[in-house]
């Protein structure tokens, strides 16, 4: 279960990386709600000793267990509908005596691991109509639950996590090819149909968020009203910021322009208090974790190694471009938060959990090296 590893082998500069990250994420939470700031530091903790330990368990022994993760995953999110507490007309949240955690962050680092095992076990087959259509109603159970919470946000971070994977794994050009021919046509007639009136397709308010990024003159005071003041809060900061903490009556902060800051809008107080530079900071970490997440799985001594590469990195980077997006106007508001900087403990140590991981693909690449590496030197002796 616990290999002798290398220390040399440890990527230290992903372990900073996600540190920094995290102690950026606690800093403007202090600002934003300095009331759940000790929550968030008590999160990084939990997670800080979450990654170290599992940074030394292999991920070859955790992979044995596989369905038992997928089962787990479907568990929690069927527990959260039956007994999942509601907050503003979504069940999204388990409580236990007094913890409180989402279980939507839980299962896509439980996804991750199984669709990290299914894809490897099936590689040569992965493009056989049995399996695509075997991983396709897999994915779709727990993407299902999610959507129903209602949360199609995070259910759409699960399909590009799978998508990635699965692409990853050998999904043939071909495939590909003819699933876009179908998607693109098909995407555009749906977004026709989600804007008419009496549509049944999504929520309303889901399709209001949707309107409101298409017009959002139309709807700079309703349901835009705070996408809008995000944007005009990130251009008032400039290239330096006002100033952390500034007491500004007119401030997103200050003036309760948006509710709940600390979470999915994060990145406005950011651009108000740090500017440019401070946003741009926080860009350039989310680049450097996901690159070196892309080049440990690059160098994994298996497919799967390459796979729970690819799921975390994908979860990273597509999480903080549609945050980013929408907190600056590039994207309609989604109400997802952004990785490691937003406050939440349980996606907080959810995601220190996955580097965790990541950090071991890349310890047993190295021992695997090491170990072809002396194999070699027999040989040359012999």
């Amino acid at each position: 279960m616990i290999k002798r590893y290398h220390v040399k082998d440890y990527h230290f500069g992903l372990v900073i990386t996600s540190i920094c990250l995290s102690l950026y994420g606690i800093f403007v939470i202090g600002s934003a709600k300095e009331s759940v700031q000790k929550n968030q530091i008590q999160g990084l903790v939990i997670g800080f000793f979450a990654m170290l330990l599992v940074s030394l368990i292999s991920y070859e022994f955790l992979l044995r267990f596989y369905y038992a993760y997928y089962a787990a995953a479907i568990l929690l999110l069927v527990a959260v509908r039956f007994f999942g507490r509601e907050v503003n007309h979504a069940r999204r949240w388990l409580v236990v005596g007094p913890l409180q955690f989402q279980p939507s962050e839980v299962a896509k680092i439980l996804l991750i691991l199984f669709f990290a095992q299914f894809i490897m076990k099936h590689e040569e087959k992965i493009n056989k109509p049995s399996v695509l259509f075997s991983s396709i109603a897999l994915v779709s159970v727990p993407w299902y639950l999610i959507y129903k919470q209602p949360d199609m946000s995070t259910s759409i971070v699960v399909l590009v996590i799978f998508c990635a994977m699965i692409y990853i794994g050998g999904l043939s050009y071909k495939i590909i090819g003819g699933v876009l021919a179908v998607a693109v046509p098909a995407f555009a007639i749906a977004l026709f149909l989600i804007l008419q009136p009496d549509q049944e397709i999504i929520e309303t308010y889901q399709q209001l968020r949707i309107l409101a990024w298409l017009q959002p003159d139309k709807y700079e005071n309703t349901q835009g009203y705070q996408q809008q003041n995000s944007i005009t809060a990130i251009g008032s900061g400039q290239l330096r910021g006002k100033g952390y903490k500034n007491n500004e009556v007119g401030s997103v902060k200050n003036g309760n322009f948006i509710s709940e800051p600390q979470t999915d809008f994060i990145m406005a107080v950011a651009g108000e208090e740090l500017g440019f530079f401070g946003c741009a900071l926080a860009v350039l970490l989310f680049g450097v974790a996901t690159g070196i997440v892309v080049h440990i799985g690059m160098r994994a001594p298996d497919l799967a190694g390459t796979l729970i590469c690819a799921g975390v990195a994908s979860h990273i980077g597509f999480q903080s471009f549609a945050n980013i997006g929408v907190a600056t106007g590039l994207l309609p508001n989604t109400g997802l938060p952004l990785p490691f900087i937003s406050y939440g403990s349980t996606s907080l140590v959810a995601l220190l959990a996955e580097i965790g991981i990541v950090l071991n693909v890349g310890l047993m690449a190295g021992t695997v090296k090491q170990s072809q590496g002396s194999f070699a030197l027999d040989l040359d002796l012999d």
